[in-house]
């Protein structure tokens, strides 16, 4: 197993000095679900929410998230990102959200990847609590990464 990088040798936590590494074009894939009644799930593909287009709002707040993840996460470094983006796909029980983050630095991105997509779905609950409080958030996972000394890996491959 690997160690930890984000605990230097004492055991202390660390922020990775990644000043030595090649800098390459990452990219990183995440997911989430939000589970939802019917009702709740018809009303998002009629955009009949009083609050706006959920999942315009949805894709806004992800993009943000991403954008500021270093905030979020103690030891993610601040990145300057060249592409975020934040997709829906309408499954039977609810809203599947796919997002990707790609720049060309020394470090990876996918906590960026993965705070758009827990972002977008906790606003996704946010615009719709009113009329379905007991909305599930799941599978929030990294789905694939490209760049960096690890290569290239995706979910599937680790899967099967």
């Amino acid at each position: 197993m690997s160690q930890l990088t984000h605990i230097n040798n004492q055991g202390k936590a660390n922020m990775v000095d990644v000043s030595d590494k090649k800098s390459t074009t990452r990219i990183a894939k995440a997911s989430a679900k939000v589970l939802m009644k019917a009702r709740t799930l018809q009303k998002i593909k009629d955009n009949d929410f009083k609050k706006g287009d959920v999942l315009s709002v949805a894709r806004i707040a992800g993009i943000m998230a991403a954008k500021q993840t270093h905030q979020l996460i103690p030891m993610c470094h601040n990145l300057n990102l060249s592409q975020v983006s934040v997709d829906f796909e309408f499954i039977e029980n609810g809203v599947q959200i796919t997002t990707s983050a790609k720049l060309n630095a020394q470090t990876g991105v996918e906590m960026e990847a993965l705070s758009a997509a827990s972002v977008a779905a906790l606003t996704i609950y946010d615009m719709c609590k009113a009329i379905d409080r007991f909305m599930q958030i799941t599978d929030i996972r990294l789905l694939e990464k490209k760049g960096g000394k690890s290569g290239h890996w995706r979910l599937q491959d680790e899967t099967n």
